[in-house]
């Protein structure tokens, strides 16, 4: 199957080992209403890890430090049949603030413990399986590859 969509994801993970969600407005296309990772369209010749850091400045703003941790790309999804192209990024959120878009309405750090009580996009259980972040019994068993 063909790609149809390419997108850089980034997780952003604190020193408590908590992930940042970000809640998508009403209006927005890809999954009105739930929780997601900053993330994005790659350009017509813009590189993955460009839209990677564009698209951290236009959601969460440009207020904050990270660090990379990892990245893993390309690879194709299993939740859509293989139709998208991701190239994820984890990065340690080291310090600074979160200025939300007009994309979103909130945001939450968010444990291992808790995760499963968000109403989160499609793939991003698979995107946190995909790095390693916490182990698969943490995650939504109907929402991830497999084994």
């Amino acid at each position: 199957m063909a790609v149809q969509e390419r997108f850089s994801i980034n997780v952003m993970e604190n020193s408590r080992h908590e992930i940042l969600l970000l809640k998508r407005g009403l209006a927005t296309v890809l999954g009105p209403g739930l929780w997601g990772f900053p993330a994005g369209h790659i350009d017509p010749g813009e590189s993955p890890a460009a839209c990677s850091i564009r698209e951290l400045h236009e959601e969460i703003g440009n207020h904050h430090n990270r660090a990379l941790i990892n990245t893993i790309g390309p690879i194709r999804d299993t939740f859509y049949g293989g139709i998208y192209q991701i190239y994820l990024y984890h990065y340690h959120w080291l310090d600074g603030e979160i200025h939300l878009n007009h994309d979103h309405t909130e945001y939450a750090w968010v444990g291992k413990h808790d995760f499963k009580t968000y109403q989160v996009m499609d793939g991003i259980d698979e995107d946190l399986l995909y790095l390693g972040i916490w182990p698969r019994r943490y995650l939504n068993a109907e929402k991830l590859p497999a084994v």
